[in-house]
């Protein structure tokens, strides 16, 4: 098949199958790929064929299939990522002897090692050791689908592979969505356990039903629970049961009843994630419970996990609430307050940054690992572009925003699948904030060798241009009084026992100088 022969198959599903391929010719042991001829010398020696066959279809399967593969091909194309299985390359068959398969469309993608679903059979109703991480990294690729402007549409253990280091791949996008402003539409098709309960009661139209991104969000907390717990969130002997009781508790008609032995922390992440409704699951993007996870997972203490009282909790919340502000006792039972991101280890909880802004500085200021792209920078520079003003509007300098974006200069930092045109003003806090923290992560390395503190160093960047700043070997002068605003706000929203920052050199005047403009 091309430069590939076929071997073992690897699984099969309601529209195709993936089998082993090996590169013809290949030498025994040889897996890099390299000296191989006609140009897939860069390509591993195994890797999965997966066949989408059309032989056997009706016209109408046939045209479903052709959407299926045409935004599996368009995603695989605009939004290559660690966490998004690599798509290779694409063949047809073309074999009129085999009917079956002629005409099949056959993508060559990345091998791994298994699937969770498979790992999660394996665990026979035991909790993985690996949750917390493979949580965050789920998390990773999902906020990078989301804030490009994508619906997974099918997220489910199946579709989230295992490479052989244990690295997460999600995969099979073939319900994947481009979003329309707040919505996609979809093919009414997926797996029961992991639909959301408004799934069963959206409107069909000649599109597909309406899906939002909230539909992956609950689809990442059935399986976190399945991860961290080991059985399904909702009782019931079949998918289709399962479903019925999630729709109950959607209703109101039933509880959440999640297991005792649920690390505290991980309890309110899968909790939120399994909100009744998508409006209260929009409170959290994949994005910021990406960081939440992160937290959680360097965070030894949210791993603990926490006694359960077989008593009523209305007769105790009183008592408990006493104890969480003394860190006390009740019944011989320690009671801790529910873990959420401990905002503390990013900035100083007792400045002034605005509680309704706390998850997206984190969000921005975690984006990357990049010297410098904090949360207590990003603040900083809010604090002192702002005063974190979100109505700021200033037509003289085309600036608008709590972050003080210039129309043509913020569409350079949106998600890909919102660049179809220069945003207009006014710029929610949403926006700006992590397109902030986009800025900063694409210029930190540009200025690595710049002596001096890297995010006092991208702040005078944004304020003026990266160029301008390794021009002058520090801040420029026309931006030192903005500097020293940054510099202010920067000490009091370190972290406790964070140290100081190293001051960057304020450069000389010279005639280069220009106005400032937002890199």
């Amino acid at each position: 098949m091309g430069d590939w022969t076929v071997h073992a198959p690897v699984a099969t599903g309601s529209w195709g199958s993936v089998y082993e391929g090996r590169r013809a010719g290949r030498r025994s042991g040889d897996e890099s790929g390299e000296g191989a001829a006609d140009g897939v010398g860069e390509l591993p020696g195994r890797v999965a064929m997966k066949f989408l066959p059309t032989g056997t279809m009706t016209p109408r399967q046939l045209s479903v299939l052709s959407d299926m593969v045409s935004r599996e091909i368009r995603l695989h194309e605009r939004l290559a990522h660690p966490r998004i299985v690599r798509l290779y390359r694409t063949l047809t068959v073309d074999d009129a002897e085999s009917p079956e398969i002629d005409g099949c469309c056959v993508l060559i993608m990345e091998l791994a090692d298994g699937s969770l679903a498979d790992t999660l059979r394996g665990a026979a109703g035991r909790p993985l050791p690996d949750a917390p991480r493979i949580i965050t990294e789920i998390c990773e690729g999902l906020a990078h689908l989301h804030d490009s402007g994508w619906v997974h549409g099918d997220l489910k253990p199946a579709n989230i592979l295992l490479m052989h280091d244990g690295s997460v791949r999600l995969a099979d996008f073939g319900l994947t969505a481009e979003m329309e402003s707040t919505h996609a539409y979809l093919t009414p098709a997926g797996s029961p356990d992991y639909l959301p309960p408004e799934r069963w009661t959206e409107q069909l139209t000649d599109r597909g039903v309406a899906i939002r991104p909230t539909s992956d969000v609950w689809a990442l907390g059935v399986t976190a629970y399945q991860l961290l717990a080991g059985a399904m969130p909702f009782p019931g002997g079949t998918p289709r049961a399962r479903a019925a009781n999630a729709a109950q508790y959607a209703e109101g008609r039933a509880r959440l009843t999640l297991s005792a032995d649920l690390p505290p922390g991980w309890r309110d992440f899968v909790r939120d994630c399994l909100a009744p409704g998508h409006r209260e699951r929009a409170a959290w993007t994949a994005s910021a419970l990406h960081s939440r996870a992160k937290a959680l997972t360097a965070d030894p203490a949210a791993l603990i996990r926490r006694p359960h009282p077989h008593r009523r909790r209305n007769a105790l919340a009183g008592a408990a609430a006493a104890a969480v502000v003394t860190g006390g006792t009740i019944g011989g039972l320690m009671v801790t307050a529910p873990q959420r991101i401990d905002y503390a280890a990013y900035f100083n909880t007792r400045s002034d940054i605005p509680r309704a802004y706390y998850d997206l500085v984190v969000q921005a200021g975690t984006s990357c690992d990049e010297p410098g792209v904090t949360p207590a920078t990003v603040a900083a520079m809010l604090k002192a572009l702002s005063n974190w003003d979100p109505d700021l509007h200033s037509p003289q300098t085309d600036e608008y925003g709590i972050a003080r974006w210039s129309p043509g200069v913020l569409w350079y930092y949106m998600p890909a699948g919102r660049q179809k045109a220069i945003p207009e003003p006014p710029f929610p806090p949403e926006l700006s904030i992590p397109a902030l923290g986009r800025y900063l992560c694409k210029y930190s390395t540009a200025l690595q060798s710049v002596p001096g503190d890297r995010g006092l160093l991208l702040a005078a960047a944004f304020a003026s241009s990266d160029g301008k700043v390794r021009e002058y070997g520090g801040v420029p002068p026309r931006q030192a009084a903005f500097e020293k605003r940054v510099e202010q706000a920067l000490l009091s929203y370190l972290p406790a026992g964070a140290p100081k920052p190293a001051l960057p050199r304020m450069g000389t005047t010279t005639t280069a100088d220009a106005p400032p403009a937002q890199g």
